[in-house]
């Protein structure tokens, strides 16, 4: 083998190993630890106060006229910021080293309507374009080829039939449900069933729900770029807080 051809080998093979033990040394030196998936936790807004009693006084207990007490959820509950957080999750390889893109916003509306023990109506409209990561390149391209929120700026959510709850939850305890309703995203819009977990947690309820994307199914470009490959589907993570309007 003449010289030359072993120089360049042996290049093709440092630039190799530099790659991936760079990557190695990003990854798990560097990089921070993508966020842990949401949870309904996320979402505790027990405080307490001046007094050292508990400031999570529900309004699900309220006096009827007769001086009964009934539980009080009836009504138009509102996103709110506090507490909110609607982003992606996406498994990432760079260089055979997995981790993880993770991005999220608090910039949601939306609002749910409770009638006795049924959720009746409810919508939430996420504004893609203030979906940030820890990665300004990655963010650039969710905006850009991705997700093209030039576009179509916002993703949203409407139930399109009743969630049965069965019965009121307690306070502080959390129940499942399934959501029916149209989800679009990137301006594909399909009719899906999104798991929910929900609690009562003072004077707001928290929903949490994770939904997986195909890419290809919902028009999605795949992510990839360059060095950095990803799966052909990610996690939308939805925690929402609601305040009664």
């Amino acid at each position: 083998m003449g010289r030359s051809i072993k120089v360049v080998i042996g290049i093709v093979a440092a630039v190799a190993v530099l790659g991936v033990g760079g990557s190695w040394i990003y990854i798990n030196l560097i990089k921070e630890d993508a966020p842990e998936e949401l949870s309904l936790d996320d979402a505790d807004t027990t405080t307490d106060t001046s007094d050292g009693t508990d400031a999570t006084t529900s309004t699900a207990d309220e006096s009827a006229p007769d001086g009964s007490t009934e539980r009080g959820l009836d009504g138009t509950w509102a996103v709110t910021s506090d507490g909110t957080e609607v982003g992606y999750r996406v498994k990432e390889i760079l260089f055979g080293q997995d981790t993880e893109g993770v991005g999220r916003t608090s910039e949601v509306t939306g609002s749910l309507t409770l009638a006795g023990t049924s959720v009746t109506e409810a919508t939430f409209t996420v504004d893609m374009a203030s979906v940030t990561s820890d990665e300004s390149r990655r963010d650039s391209a969710f905006r850009g080829d991705v997700m093209n929120t030039a576009e179509f700026p916002e993703a949203t959510f409407e139930l399109t039939a009743p969630i049965e709850l069965g019965s009121l939850p307690d306070p502080d305890v959390e129940i499942s449900a399934t959501a029916t309703g149209r989800l679009t995203l990137r301006g594909e819009t399909k009719e899906i069933e999104l798991p929910l977990q929900a609690k009562l947690d003072g004077d707001r309820i928290s929903v949490l729900g994770n939904y997986e994307v195909v890419f290809e199914e919902w028009g999605i470009p795949n992510p990839s770029r360059g060095p950095v490959t990803t799966e052909d589907r990610g996690t939308l993570e939805i925690l929402l807080s609601f305040e009664r309007s």
